[in-house]
């Protein structure tokens, strides 16, 4: 039974284990860098944007398809452990389950700076029968997050379901395709929230200000996006809507690793859309769940708790803050 005291999410997206190296510097082409720490843990757009929201208070149902093995034993018992509803998590016999391989900078200007490498394995065989399965959970949600991590035509069939139950959609249209997206999708997704190199991509337009940024997120919007939230990292976020922009000013904090930080963000700005606040104040807050993830290393072990938010929160904004 849906508890109403707090609110209701589905995550429909990619479950990986995280392999991380945190080193001086990022190497080059074809350069080795010796010395740096190693640590797994679990990561995936899908699985920290479900792992965020649950520590953030909601309940979090996880549209998802694991390898028939440790790595997706081991993730199960670990969503399982953070309070996620797993009943619609596939287990495949025939593919792995996903990892990551991520470079970490630990030193210098560019602290927190990181490549990845993904290998997706199980997630690119997340199906629509999956989404269609779980039906009855997404109808019951006050929002629905997907990414771009799994097939396309999961991700549209599940905004597709969610838009015919009257269900609020948020994409994180990451990893952005070679040939972008469809033009059906974008009439499906309440809001779409990009990085700055996503809008550009999607948009055909550079980003490298808050003009050219804005310019991005109304051509979007032209195409039927209802509201686009651009993240700008140490900028902040940029939250464009048809009647108005407004600039989201960032936490400040010392930022050790970045991997994740999008993701929390996401977490972040589906809780509190789930919870009733405007996009503009989700979006706030999504800021402080994204900055607390940036000071620790690795995805999911970074996710803060809603009690480690609303200090920030409070810290930085004051009373401002609506959210805190």
């Amino acid at each position: 039974m849906k508890d109403t005291s707090r609110p209701t999410i589905v995550v429909v997206g990619s479950a990986n284990t995280d392999m991380i190296v945190r080193m001086p510097r990022l190497p080059e082409r074809g350069e080795t860098v010796l010395g740096g720490e190693f640590v797994s843990a679990g990561g995936g757009k899908g699985a920290n944007q479900a792992v965020a929201a649950s520590r953030l208070g909601a309940e979090v149902c996880f549209i998802a398809r694991l390898g028939n093995d440790p790595l997706g034993d081991a993730a199960i018992t670990a969503f399982r452990a953070e309070g996620l509803r797993t009943e619609w998590i596939s287990r495949d016999a025939h593919a792995p389950s996903g990892i990551a391989l991520i470079l970490v900078e630990s030193q210098g200007a560019d602290q927190g700076e990181n490549m990845i490498a993904v290998a997706p394995g199980a997630n690119a065989r997340l199906a629509v029968g999956d989404v269609e399965g779980a039906s009855s959970a997404i109808a019951t949600s006050d929002c629905l997050v997907a990414q771009l991590e799994v097939p396309l035509d999961t991700v549209l069939a599940a905004l597709r379901l969610a838009r015919a139950l009257g269900v609020k959609t948020i994409l994180n249209p990451a990893p952005v395709p070679a040939a972008g997206l469809p033009a059906e999708i974008y009439p499906l997704v309440d809001v779409l929230n990009p990085n700055r190199t996503e809008a550009g991509l999607l948009s055909g337009t550079a980003v490298a200000d808050d003009e050219s940024a804005e310019r991005a997120a109304r051509v979007l919007l032209e195409r039927g996006v209802g509201a686009v939230v651009v993240t700008l990292g140490s900028q902040g976020a940029l939250v464009v809507t048809a009647d108005a922009t407004r600039r989201i000013k960032p936490f400040r904090v010392v930022a050790m690793d970045a991997t994740g930080a999008g993701d929390a963000f996401t977490g972040g700005l589906a809780v509190a859309l789930a919870g009733g606040a405007s996009v503009a104040d989700a979006a706030d807050f999504a800021g402080a769940v994204g900055a607390l993830a940036a000071t620790k290393l690795g995805a999911q072990p970074s996710l803060p708790t809603s009690a480690e938010v609303r200090a920030l929160i409070v810290a930085q904004r004051g009373t401002k803050s609506r959210l805190s």
